[in-house]
């Protein structure tokens, strides 16, 4: 791993920007104290972003979720790498006792995630859901016992289209499946002024760009995106995702558990949900795939798995050619995406 280089410091936001909080503090909460999520409008209301960081305005989008119930056929069982049978907990629904932080490894689950996942029993509908959603986009609950309570956008999951949702513990044990759910979709297409053409940005609320201390924008003669991450992945870890649409679909990576202190190295970093993952050698621009030379930075959306292809889980939010990112690889000093970031302690 590479040393780590001081990041420059990103651009406060504008006096009035929707990304301002309470007292003009920097984060994702909306208008009014205490609400979750960073695009936000007049007393309070979601909107879209100014004119400054981005030069285009992009346009945010009411879509309507479903907290989804797990799925399983009458053959309940799927096989590991080494042909062992086990049952798929966690892989859906609604996960409680998991934290952005947790490591990918922690539990003795399949793909699970920190929160609820969002469907659409309509299958058009469901793909636009997951594909417009974005990290950091408003979500609330309008029906059921939890009804009012708000939540973020943490990451999406493909087999035919899922959004990952965080809520406060208490809020989130208090949902049910087929309880509605809202989101404010915003963040396709946009991309922050500054930016090297050759990177696309992806999956990301504009708004996050001002509370994301490890993504800095190009600073003086350095063109680059300057972007802390746990560890960088080569391509050829990269498994389930493949040749998936990068805008509704996650990249499972095939990780092995982090290797004890006791270890002749000093143990691997172990890589927690939230956590920033480069990988190498991948262009996600559309259907993810092998491109010698780019580099792809995603977010930790979901745990380990022990079906043979699969893993944790990044969401694309950069992929661009190697040459305009700068990867800083801090390792255990590595602060990824919290829940005090997106006011849901």
């Amino acid at each position: 791993m590479s040393t780590p280089s001081a990041a420059p410091a990103a651009p406060a936001p504008a006096p009035g920007s929707p990304v301002s909080g309470p007292a003009g503090q920097a984060g994702p909460v909306s208008g009014t104290a205490g609400q979750a999520g960073p695009v936000s409008g007049t007393a309070g209301q979601a909107g879209p972003v100014s004119a400054k960081p981005f030069s285009a305005r992009p346009v945010s989008v009411n879509l309507l979720g479903v907290v989804e119930h797990p799925e399983l056929g009458d053959g309940p069982y799927r096989v590991d790498a080494d042909g062992r049978p086990y049952l798929p907990v966690g892989d859906g629904g609604i996960v409680l006792g998991l934290q952005l932080g947790d490591s990918v490894f922690a539990r003795s689950a399949d793909h699970a995630a920190p929160g609820a996942c969002l469907m659409h029993p309509d299958p058009a509908a469901r793909h636009a859901l997951a594909v417009y959603s974005c990290i950091g986009n408003q979500v609330k609950v309008r029906t059921g016992r939890a009804a009012g309570a708000r939540g973020v956008v943490i990451g999406k999951r493909g087999e035919a289209g899922r959004v990952i949702a965080a809520f406060r513990p208490a809020e989130l044990a208090a949902m049910r499946p087929s309880d509605e759910v809202s989101v404010r979709a915003c963040g396709q297409g946009s991309r922050p002024d500054g930016f090297p053409p050759e990177l696309t940005v992806l999956n990301i609320d504009p708004g996050m760009f001002a509370i994301l201390p490890m993504v800095a924008p190009p600073s003086g003669a350095d063109h680059r995106v300057s972007v802390g991450v746990r560890c960088s992945v080569p391509s050829k870890l990269a498994g389930n995702g493949l040749g998936r649409p990068a805008v509704s679909w996650d990249l499972d990576l095939q990780l092995p558990p982090p290797a004890p202190p006791s270890a002749p190295d000093g143990g691997a970093p172990g890589v927690l949900l939230g956590d920033f993952v480069a990988v190498t050698d991948i262009d996600a621009r559309y259907n993810m795939g092998y491109r010698k030379g780019w580099v792809t930075v995603g977010i930790v959306v979901h745990g380990a798995s022990p079906l043979p292809g699969h893993g944790p889980g990044i969401t694309p939010i950069l992929t661009g050619p190697a040459q305009v990112l700068d990867i800083r690889h801090e390792a255990a000093r590595h602060v990824g995406l919290t829940a005090s970031m997106l006011k849901l302690q």
